[in-house]
Order: structure tokens, then C-alpha cells, then sequence
């Protein structure tokens, strides 16, 4: 998959997920990308000399995908539009503006590409309680706002972004401190978010699934532990809560960029987050279960299976620091533990054994240890993903 972000004023390309700007994802074939050569904060870009939004860049690409036989298959008309101007929209861009842009661009769009969804606000920083990430002293463009402009019923799905707070290259932009980052607090800020833009898509587009089309752990390229361990809770535990309440896809920030890569930037070498995604893409499938409820220091998320008809996979995360916890099993289960030697590490284990590269970047074998019926403990600061092959699940057959 590729994406693909097209600011206000330029089209940004690229083969990884750390562009810029309205987001395609495009799959099939397609190689790669190319920038339009029109962009640039010198140019006229995408909008004509009164500043209004025009397909012609759109245009181009459109094209250039269909010439590679890809296809684009969800497309975002603007990266954040609640800060429309750090995406270069022009100056004074206000809700009456945003929806004159989109009812060029929706039409557009399912003309000449009837396949491709159309996500939509893509907002960010709003929260309920007031826990939203602010950018500086840029001025917020309200979601309702947008949303009133476009009218209802013009997304396939609603998107919306999610940051907890700001890195520290940010300075005072809402940072959160080391020491709490596996607090319940931190922890469930993905909620809040989520809550409020469940209000305005209830309002507004009442039954559209939601996409989390960007999120990691801090804005501004996240904190220097976003490359290590001690993020992998967090990653983990925001995927369980919130495909819980819904959520049907989450796209993570970025794939080789900053210390929220989920590979290192330089050696291109995978970090804690990546085999905690690689295990949850391997083990987890699309069916979120019943768990019960979680409780402070220990978090327990089931889905179906992947692969396996009646059988269930659970995730359970032991966020404590001291305290060691235990599940009694109805039935035997494979065991996938992830620890670290130090919270602070890039290096992860899987039942104890350091998750590496092997020859020619292979990725090693993801194996899973048998561990009998019965109670099963999970020490402090550990991941544990259990899988039941024959546990009778009836959603799964």
C-alpha cells in the first residue's frame, strides 16, 4: 500500500507513509508515485487565482495510477483541516471555504474514480474534556464547522487523527512525561478522542464506520520512546481499545520517519512497535469478541483467530510495573510474550528470545509456546498474545 497526501497548495508523492497532505491509499501493482512537478509554496498549486480548489493535480495522478494498473482505493480531500493552514490552505480559510473545495472535489472524484472511497474530515486535535493536542497558537477550525459546510452523507467513512500529546521538539505543545506513560490516564486518551468525533459523526454522518487514518504516540514526530518498548503498550493497547468500539481501520505514523517509525529511519531495521503490528496482524482477525472489562494495570482484548475457523486470540497487556497478574484458561493455548530487558530498549523478545532480522532481512518465525489449560501469569511490564485454536467460537465459523 502506498499513501499519498496532496496539501492545500502542493502534491507531496512518496512510497512509505510519512507524506503529506488530501491522503490516497493506493493498491494493485503500482510502484511508486510521482510528485506533479506543479507544486511548491511558490506555485498556484492545486487552487486557481481566487483560491479555490481545482482537480487538475488530482487529475495527473489519477492518471499516472491508472497507467501503473493501481488503483486508489480511499482518497482525503485535506491532511487535518481543523489546521487548515499548517497544510498551506490560504490565509483566512474557513469552514465556507472547506465546503465550497469539497463539493468540487466529491463529484470529481466519483466520476473519474468511482471505486475510490472518500474519507473524510480527517480532523485532529479535538477531544472531549478539552484534552485535545493544540499546534501552538494555531487557530482551530471546529469539526462541526466542517462538517455543516459539507452537508451529511458525503463520506464513505469518517476519518479522524489522534495524537495524545505533542513530542518534545515541540516544546510546551501538550508533552506528556516519560514516567507516564503506561498510566491509565495516557492510556485512555485514545478514548476521549474518539468520543468526540463520535459525537459529530453521529450528528453528521450517522452510521459511517470510522477510519483512524493517522495516530502514534506524540505529534511533531513523537517522543524519543516512540523507538522503544516502553511505546509498545501504548501501540498495542490504543489497537484493542478502540477496534473494541468500532473502529474499523488505524493507520500508524509513520513507517520510516522520526522516532514514531515503526522502522528505524537510517538502517531501516524494525523497532518493538513493529513486532507487537506483526504479531497483531498475524494472530488478531477482524472480529473484536467480548473480553470483559479491563482493569487498571491489566487490559485483555479478544478477536477471532486469523486463520483458524472457531478459534479466538486474545491480547493482554500487564502495564504494571511491579505487579504480576494471572488468567485461568479454559483451554490449552499458544503463548507469544514480548518483553524487553529495559523499558527503554529498541531490542524486543518473544518468549525470551531477542526478535531480530535474519539472513537477507528474512523475518524470523513467530512461534508461539504451548501452555497448558489452567491459570497462566503474565509478569509486570510484558505483552501476551494467547491463541485458542479450538475454542468453539461461533463468530468465527
Amino acid at each position: 500500500m502506498i499513501i499519498v497526501e496532496e496539501y492545500g497548495n502542493q502534491l507531496n508523492a512518496g512510497a512509505s507513509l510519512q507524506c503529506r497532505g488530501p491522503r490516497l491509499q493506493l493498491d494493485g501493482n503500482a510502484a511508486g508515485c510521482r510528485p506533479s512537478g506543479a507544486g511548491g509554496s511558490g506555485s498556484t498549486g492545486t487552487r486557481d487565482a481566487q483560491g479555490v480548489w481545482t482537480p487538475a493535480q488530482l487529475t495527473r495522478l489519477l492518471t499516472y495510477t491508472k497507467q501503473l494498473g493501481g488503483r486508489i482505493a480511499a482518497l482525503e480531500f485535506m491532511n487535518e483541516p481543523t489546521f487548515a493552514a499548517m497544510g498551506g490552505a490560504p490565509k483566512g480559510y474557513d469552514g465556507a471555504a472547506y465546503g465550497r473545495d469539497f463539493k468540487v472535489f466529491r463529484p470529481f472524484v466519483k466520476q473519474q474514480s468511482s471505486g475510490t472511497l472518500i474519507l473524510g474530515p480527517g480532523s485532529v486535535g479535538e477531544a472531549v474534556g478539552g484534552e485535545g493536542v493544540a499546534y501552538g497558537g494555531m487557530e482551530l477550525l471546529p469539526t462541526p464547522e466542517l462538517l455543516q459546510a459539507t452537508g451529511p452523507g458525503v463520506v464513505d467513512a469518517f476519518s479522524y487523527h489522534h495524537y495524545g500529546a505533542a513530542s518534545q521538539r515541540c516544546g510546551d505543545m501538550a508533552p506528556i512525561k516519560k514516567d507516564s506513560v503506561l498510566g491509565e490516564q495516557w492510556l485512555s486518551r485514545t478514548d476521549k478522542t474518539l468520543a468526540y468525533y463520535r459525537q459529530q459523526r453521529d450528528k453528521y454522518e450517522p452510521g459511517k464506520p470510522f477510519w483512524n487514518t493517522e495516530t502514534a504516540d506524540a505529534a511533531c514526530g513523537g517522543n524519543p520512546w516512540g523507538a522503544q518498548f516502553l511505546d509498545t503498550f501504548r501501540y498495542l493497547d490504543q489497537m484493542g481499545r478502540i477496534a473494541k468500539q468500532g473502529v474499523k481501520v488505524i493507520m500508524h505514523n509513520t513507517l520510516a520517519t522520526s522516532d514514531y517509525g515503526l522502522l528505524d529511519g537510517k538502517t531501516l531495521l524494525p523497532r518493538p512497535n513493529y513486532w507487537g503490528g506483526l504479531l497483531w496482524h498475524q494472530l488478531m482477525g477482524t472480529t473484536v469478541l467480548d473480553a470483559g472489562a479491563s482493569r487498571p494495570g491489566f487490559h485483555i482484548y479478544a478477536h477471532t483467530m486469523k486463520g483458524q475457523a472457531g478459534g479466538v486470540a486474545l491480547l493482554i497487556i500487564n502495564n504494571s510495573r511491579t505487579a504480576t497478574t494471572s488468567l485461568n484458561l479454559p483451554k490449552a493455548a499458544q503463548r507469544y510474550t514480548l518483553s524487553a530487558t529495559t523499558l527503554e530498549s529498541g531490542a524486543v523478545q518473544l518468549n525470551g528470545r531477542e526478535l531480530k532480522l535474519g539472513a537477507n532481512d528474512a523475518l524470523p518465525a513467530l512461534t508461539g509456546e504451548a501452555v497448558p489449560a489452567g491459570p497462566v501469569q503474565f509478569a509486570p511490564t510484558t505483552i501476551t498474545f494467547l491463541t485458542i485454536a479450538d475454542a468453539g467460537n461461533q463468530n468465527s465459523q
